[in-house]
């Protein structure tokens, strides 16, 4: 299947060459997780070494605030998990991670979200985030911003402020940049929901 409905945004930092082939290897495969779904796979691009390495770079390039304006880098699980550190590696900061419910031991915070099919809960550990930290939340996709606006409060609750969010993809049309509540919000790609 073709990867033509996907629009570059950030992702140009490196280049359109390169952005162009980062694209290239995202999957994309109908009718997933349910029907009428078009789920964008882009794990294929962590299996290149050279596309690993300009996402890494863009998503660094992209980061929707200075470098100084920001303390730690948390990630949701799983695929959070696989770009924050890198990127905290990058910008020499440390990693936070989100995990799902049931994760972590006993001593936690936990926010509760919907999903399109269901409800879910993610945790962070209560010592992970000092009052005042200052967070740049991560993740792969933003569609209508549920996960990552619980993760936003579930950090504040911990006593961290999320002064900025990076995405890899972004859905068109279904405004979770908007449910953030965040003008600092950056996305290397866009594509239709």
């Amino acid at each position: 299947m073709s990867n033509s409905d996907i629009t570059i945004a950030k992702l140009n930092t490196v280049g359109e060459a390169n952005a162009q082939y980062v694209v290239s290897l995202i999957r994309s495969i109908p009718d997933f997780p349910k029907q009428g779904i078009l789920f964008r796979d882009f794990m294929p691009v962590l299996s290149d070494s050279k596309a690993n390495h300009l996402l890494n770079e863009a998503l660094v390039k992209a980061i929707p605030v200075n470098l100084d304006e920001f303390d730690t880098i948390a990630g949701l699980e799983a695929r959070g998990f696989l770009i924050g550190p890198p990127m905290a590696e990058l910008t020499g900061k440390g990693f936070v991670a989100v995990r799902k419910a049931g994760k972590l031991p006993p001593d936690t915070y936990a926010e509760d979200y919907s999903l399109e099919y269901g409800s879910a809960s993610i945790e962070i550990e209560r010592n992970a985030i000092h009052p005042g930290e200052r967070i740049l939340l991560v993740d792969d996709l933003i569609a209508t911003g549920g996960s990552a606006l619980a993760a936003r409060r579930l950090i504040e609750q911990a006593g961290g402020i999320v002064v900025g969010c990076s995405f890899v993809m972004e859905l068109d049309g279904l405004h979770g940049r908007e449910a953030l509540g965040l003008d600092a919000v950056s996305s290397l790609m866009m594509m239709p929901a």
